[in-house]
C-alpha cells in the first residue's frame, strides 16, 4: 500500500512538473517570435538558424528569446536582417562565444585580420540586444574581437562583453549605438573603432596588464565618437598604468562625463600614440571626473575639462544621436 501510495505521489508530482514546464515554454513562445534553446525545447538550437529564419527587409521587429547555455559560434546578422531583438534569459548564463584571432591563418596564405576575428557581427539596423554575453576566448593572442558593429542605430543593455586585445568594435563611422548597464572588459584598445558610441552607466574594466581603454577612430566629419556618462572604470591592474585613450586616427573624439576612475589611470590622462600632431586634431575631454585617476591637474595640455553649458548643449542624446532616440 505504502509502495502504491508512493507511486502514484510519484507519478502525480511528476506530471505538475512537466505541465509547469510545458507552460512556462508555451508563455515564453507566446512572448517571442522565434526562441533558441541549445537543448532544443525551442525553435532553433543555434542563433544563427534563428537569424536565417527572418525574412529578409523586415519592418518590423523580430523578438528573439535565448535560453540559458553557452552557443559557441560564429555569428553574423547580414545587412538585410533589420528591427532584429536579441533578449537572453540571463546575461550571466546566455553566453555567445568565439575563439577566432586576428593572426589566425586564413587558408590562403593570409590571415583573417582583426574585422575577421569578430565573435559577432551585427552589419544590420536597429538591432537590440538584453541580458546576454559577448565573448571571444582566444585569450591573450592580440587581437580578437567579440563584438564587431557596422549596423546603426544599435541598442546593447544589461550585456557583458568579454576579450583582451580588441574586444568591442563599434566600427562604422555612420554608425550610431547606445550602451546602458552594460559590462565591458579587455587590455588593449579595448574599445576601439569609429562609431558614434555613448555608454550610459557601464562598468569598464582594464585587465591585469596595462595599456590603453580606448583607441577612437573619429573621422573628420564626425563631431562625436565615444561618450562615456556615469561610468566606472574598475580595474585588475597596477596604479598609472592604463591610458584612457590614444588616437588610432588623428581625429579621435573620446569625452568622459561624470565617470568614477580607479587609480590604474594614469595622471596624464591621453596619449598621442607617438603622432604629436594628433594632438592638435583629437579631441579628448571629461567633466567632473571623480575617483583616484581622476587628478585633472596632471592631464595632457592637449586636453580639455568641458563646461557645464558645454554638456548641456553639446552632450545630450538629442545633439550627439540627431533624429534617432534608443528606446
Amino acid at each position: 500500500m505504502i509502495n502504491l501510495l508512493t507511486t502514484v505521489v510519484f507519478f502525480f508530482h511528476f506530471s505538475l512538473d512537466g505541465d509547469s514546464n510545458r507552460i512556462k515554454t508555451d508563455e515564453v513562445k507566446s512572448k517571442y517570435d522565434i526562441v533558441v534553446d541549445a537543448k532544443g525545447t525551442g525553435d532553433f538550437k543555434t542563433v544563427q538558424e534563428a537569424f536565417n529564419s527572418v525574412a529578409s527587409l523586415k519592418t518590423t521587429e523580430t523578438r528573439i528569446f535565448i535560453k540559458n547555455g553557452i552557443y559557441k559560434e560564429k555569428l553574423e546578422l547580414p545587412l538585410n536582417k533589420n528591427h532584429i531583438t536579441l533578449i537572453g534569459e540571463s546575461n550571466e548564463k546566455v553566453i555567445l562565444t568565439y575563439d577566432d584571432y586576428a593572426s589566425k591563418s586564413n587558408g590562403t596564405e593570409g590571415t583573417i585580420g582583426t574585422s575577421g576575428s569578430a565573435s559577432f557581427i551585427v552589419t544590420g539596423n536597429d538591432f537590440k540586444a538584453q541580458n546576454i554575453t559577448f565573448e571571444n576566448s582566444s585569450g591573450p593572442v592580440g587581437q580578437a574581437v567579440a563584438v564587431r558593429i557596422d549596423g546603426d542605430r544599435i541598442i546593447f543593455d544589461n550585456c557583458k562583453f568579454l576579450g583582451f586585445q580588441d574586444t568591442l568594435y563599434p566600427r562604422e563611422s555612420n554608425s550610431r549605438q547606445y550602451y546602458k548597464n552594460c559590462y565591458i572588459e579587455g587590455t588593449t584598445d579595448f574599445i576601439f573603432g569609429g562609431s558614434i558610441v555613448i555608454f550610459d552607466q557601464c562598468e569598464i574594466f582594464a585587465k591585469k596588464g596595462g595599456s590603453y581603454i580606448t583607441a577612437a577612430n573619429t573621422p573628420e566629419s564626425n563631431p562625436y565618437g565615444f561618450v562615456f556618462i556615469d561610468c566606472k572604470l574598475t580595474t585588475s591592474s597596477g596604479d598609472s598604468s592604463y591610458f584612457l585613450g590614444r588616437p588610432w586616427r588623428n581625429y579621435a573624439r573620446t569625452v568622459f562625463i561624470k565617470c568614477e576612475m580607479d587609480s590604474h589611470i594614469k595622471p596624464l590622462g591621453w596619449h598621442n600614440w607617438g603622432k604629436p600632431e594628433a594632438e592638435k586634431t583629437a579631441f579628448y575631454a571629461e567633466y567632473q571626473s571623480t575617483g583616484k585617476g581622476a587628478d585633472i591637474e596632471k592631464r595632457v595640455s592637449w586636453s580639455h575639462q568641458l563646461s557645464s553649458e558645454q554638456i548641456k548643449k553639446e552632450y545630450s542624446m538629442k545633439a550627439i544621436f540627431k533624429d534617432w532616440k534608443p528606446n
